[in-house]
C-alpha cells in the first residue's frame, strides 16, 4: 500500500497548530488575570514520515491501523515550572469540551526504569477538513522545566546509543534524573516566594512600559 503522506499527514499539521494556539492562549489567559500560569511554554511536532516508517517497522504495525495504533504522529510538549502545575494542566485538559482523554500514563509518580518523568495523555481531536471534520490522535506530555532538560538530553543521547546506554551511562543518567526530580520538589517549597516574586515582576515590568 503506498502511502500519500503529504495528504495524510495534514491534519496531524493543523491539529499541532490548533492546540498550541490553545495551550498558550490558556498561559495568556492566566497572565492577564494576573494568576499564576501553570503552562510555562508549548511547543508540538508531527512526527517525520521515517519515524513514522520505523515504529510501523518496530512495531509491526500496518498502513490500515496507522490512525488508531500509532498515538504520537501529532505530539504536543506543555512544560510547567512546578510538579503540582502539571497536575493541574492535567485537569484543565478534562475540563476542555474540544478534546477528549483517551489515554493517560503518569510517568510523574511512576518513573521509567531509565530515570525518565513526564505525565503523558493521548487525546481525541477533530480537525476540520474541506471534506469534513476527522478525528485524530495526538499525544500531549506534560513535565516541568528539570524533567524537559533531562527528557532532551537522554533523548540526545539516545541517537548515540540507539537505547542501550553502556553500564555508567545508565547509571549517571538514572542519579541524574533523581537530582531534577529532587530539584523540583525544593522548587515546590519555596512555590509561593517564586511566585509572588513574579507578579512583582511582571507589574513592574508593565509600569516600565506603560
Amino acid at each position: 500500500m503506498k502511502m500519500d503522506w503529504d495528504n495524510f499527514l495534514w491534519p496531524y499539521g493543523e491539529a499541532v497548530n490548533e492546540l498550541k494556539v490553545k495551550f498558550r492562549c490558556l498561559r495568556q489567559g492566566f497572565l492577564t488575570k494576573g494568576e499564576h500560569s501553570p503552562i510555562e511554554f508549548v511547543v508540538g511536532r508531527v512526527k517525520s514520515v521515517d519515524s513514522i516508517k520505523e515504529k510501523m517497522q518496530r512495531r509491526v504495525i500496518s498502513p490500515e491501523v496507522i490512525e488508531t495504533d500509532m498515538q504520537d504522529i501529532a505530539g504536543i510538549r506543555i512544560v510547567c515550572q512546578f510538579v503540582d502545575d502539571i497536575y493541574k494542566v492535567v485537569d484543565l485538559i478534562h475540563a476542555r469540551d474540544d478534546m477528549d482523554v483517551m489515554e493517560e500514563r503518569d510517568y510523574v509518580q511512576n518513573a521509567k526504569p531509565s530515570g525518565y518523568r513526564s505525565y503523558h495523555m493521548v487525546i481525541s481531536y477533530v480537525v476540520y477538513q474541506p471534506e469534513g471534520a476527522k478525528k485524530i490522535l495526538a499525544e500531549i506530555q506534560i513535565r516541568t522545566l528539570a524533567m524537559n532538560f533531562w527528557a532532551t538530553v537522554e533523548h540526545t543521547l539516545n541517537y548515540k546509543y540507539q537505547g542501550v546506554y553502556p553500564d555508567d551511562i545508565s547509571q549517571r543518567l538514572k542519579s541524574t534524573a533523581e537530582t531534577a526530580y529532587k530539584l523540583d520538589e525544593e522548587m515546590s517549597l519555596i512555590k509561593d516566594e517564586v511566585q509572588e516574586a513574579q507578579k512583582v515582576f511582571t507589574k513592574n515590568k508593565g509600569k516600565e512600559k506603560s
